[in-house]
């Protein structure tokens, strides 16, 4: 296959990839596109003179099932460590991988993160159901290690991580290293296990001692020719903020903004169904009520810098965790708050309904700079569905985000971290550093006349902004309906004038809307799945692709139950029937969801 005229390469780049990889079989190939894949996605270059042929002896191949970018990155990593050993190694997204390959494989390992009530990535769900239920039958001669990534504030810490390396055991196989269930500050940890996994399975694989030529020659050739945005999440993009516009009406119980970023200049590219993260600082306000309540100035050094410094910049204050408690209590010997700490169940609501600043305000406890530092956790970024298709944007990106508010019992407002610093503390024009998470799990149908069905409640609406900027810009012919709910509709339609302009130019075939608040009963988009189900079935069997974004924990789950009824309803199915139904539909990437 030649590359075509939209390539980011000049033409003498492509004629000699292509000049190169014309020289390839199949299964080399494949090879070479999990290397690269693995290169492009970790920000590495390409390890010249490591590069190997699969090797009579088995191979080396890599699953990760990512819901944030963390595991495929870490996954990146491992596959960087075995190939500077010379092992055959491929890496590949669960979503691509096909379940009964397993009992193919020699060598495996598995980096997984764990969602919600201790669930799988959207990714890795196909490959999850079908271990559980033993579908894929006795895994003898396989050798495999397991690393789960999870945060350990939530009851089911790294439980997929656990659970695969359960199902993998039962199954026959044979694991060569000690399952990893790694917390938020995973990166050292991750690093070393994968040293030790990767030497444990060079142990036992013979590796080819001959490079591939052809495989070689790819390498120099792509050192060359395939660059990689040089914005990620370690070095973001320095961006502008141009437009923060309320789109939520006064009387509206919800404050939802419409972000503009511009990102002139940077060179960065993104599809609709990916995702932007946001690096903030934390509140100058909240910073200054933690160091009183702890009895600090700010003035105190850190490896991070000043103290001040250092807690709005590098660590988390809006987000509680377990240890912050249990932690606390031990340094303060608080008789209230050990109490507290001992009760896991207490803890687990206080973690979902506090910050940090809360349990020093009901426990106060005078702490050094160091003792404050070491309970908290390293600032994470925050990714946000794209509302926008950079077909139409070309250097922007678009945000829908709801601002997170919490008021407290005694009259205070406590504010998520960067939700609040983009509505409130942001000004226009002033700089945000962004980076994009690609989401390959979340696309568009190939075919620009398949028909789409998109359900996006709240701010589960972005990414379906996306589509349809997508498909406008494109010329795509395929049928399009959204389903969308939100309190009340005239408070809380969500980029209305846009979807009835859609409607008139007939690119929107159908809207279903769901206003929750404006009858006696409660509707929600599942309650118009459900009402509109015999259509909703025939779009299916036309081929239709169904998509899914916003809460996991609530409306996805009620969602696919109305989507489960509707299938067997109409299918005239039964539930096992329609549960299989729908596993096709994911194998086949035509339900897919961005859930969090």
């Amino acid at each position: 296959m030649q590359l075509t005229d939209i390539s980011p390469l000049s033409g003498d780049q492509q004629r000699q990839l292509n000049q190169v990889l014309a020289t390839l079989n199949t299964q080399q190939l494949a090879w070479v596109s999990g290397y690269l894949y693995g290169l492009s996605q970790s920000g590495s270059q390409p390890i010249t003179g490591a590069a190997t042929s699969p090797a009579a002896g088995g191979s080396l191949t890599i699953l990760y099932g990512s819901q944030t970018g963390n595991a495929k990155g870490v996954a990146s990593v491992i596959q960087q460590q075995a190939q500077a050993l010379g092992l055959p190694v491929t890496l590949i997204s669960m979503a691509d991988y096909k379940p009964k390959q397993l009992k193919k494989e020699s060598h495996l390992l598995v980096v997984v993160s764990t969602y919600g009530e201790g669930e799988p990535p959207e990714s890795a769900v196909d490959l999850f159901e079908q271990l559980k239920k033993g579908k894929i039958g006795k895994l003898e001669g396989l050798k495999f290690a397991v690393l789960g990534l999870g945060d350990s504030s939530y009851e089911f810490f790294c439980q997929t991580g656990k659970d695969f390396d359960d199902f993998l055991a039962k199954a026959g196989a044979e694991r060569l290293h000690e399952l990893a269930s790694l917390d938020v500050d995973y990166q050292a940890a991750a690093k070393a296990w994968g040293e030790q996994a990767v030497k444990a399975i060079a142990a036992t694989l013979a590796a080819s001692g001959s490079a591939g030529a052809a495989t070689a020659s790819v390498t120099g050739a792509v050192q060359s020719a395939v660059g990689h945005s040089q914005y990620h999440k370690e070095n973001p993009f320095p961006a502008r903020l141009s437009v923060n516009q309320k789109i939520t009406g006064r009387d509206s119980t919800k404050d939802i903004r419409h972000i503009e970023i511009d990102l002139a200049e940077s060179g960065i590219s993104y599809q609709p169904g990916d995702a932007l993260g946001i690096w903030f600082d934390n509140d100058a306000a909240l910073v200054s009520e933690v160091l009183t309540l702890t009895g600090l100035n700010g003035d105190e050094a850190t490896s991070k810098g000043p103290l001040r410094t250092a807690l709005t910049q590098h660590f988390e204050l809006t987000r509680l965790h377990g240890g912050f408690i249990t932690g606390l209590a031990d340094i303060s010997g608080n008789a209230a708050l050990k109490d507290l700490a001992g009760d896991k169940a207490q803890v687990n609501a206080l973690v979902a309904a506090a910050q940090v600043v809360d349990v020093l305000k009901r426990f106060p406890a005078k702490l050094s700079a160091e003792q404050l530092v070491a309970l908290l956790r390293p600032l994470t970024p925050r990714l946000y569905s794209i509302a926008s298709a950079q077909s139409e944007v070309e250097e922007e990106v678009h945000l829908t985000v709801g601002v997170v508010r919490h008021p407290q019992a005694d009259g205070t407002l406590r504010s998520g971290g960067a939700s609040s610093y983009l509505a409130d503390r942001l000004p226009e024009e002033a700089e945000v550093r962004v980076f994009v998470e690609h989401n390959d799990n979340f696309r568009l149908p190939t075919s620009p006349d398949t028909p789409v069905i998109m359900v996006g409640p709240g701010t589960g609406i972005a990414p379906f902004r996306a589509f349809l900027q997508e498909r406008e810009t494109t010329g795509a012919e395929g049928k399009n309906w959204l389903f969308f709910g939100n309190p009340h509709f005239t408070q809380d339609f969500l980029y209305q004038v846009e979807w009835q302009r859609y409607v008139k130019s007939g690119l929107l075939s159908k809207i279903s809307l769901a206003f929750s608040r404006d009858q006696g009963h409660k509707i929600y988009v599942q309650d118009k799945l459900r009402e509109q189900g015999a259509e909703l079935f025939q779009w299916l069997e036309a081929g239709a692709h169904f998509y899914v974004c916003g809460d996991a924990n609530h409306m996805a789950k009620d969602v696919q139950q109305a989507l489960l009824e509707v299938i067997a309803e109409h299918g005239h199915k039964s539930h096992e029937e329609a549960e299989e139904y729908l596993s096709e539909l994911r194998r086949a990437k035509r339900y897919q969801r961005d859930v969090y």
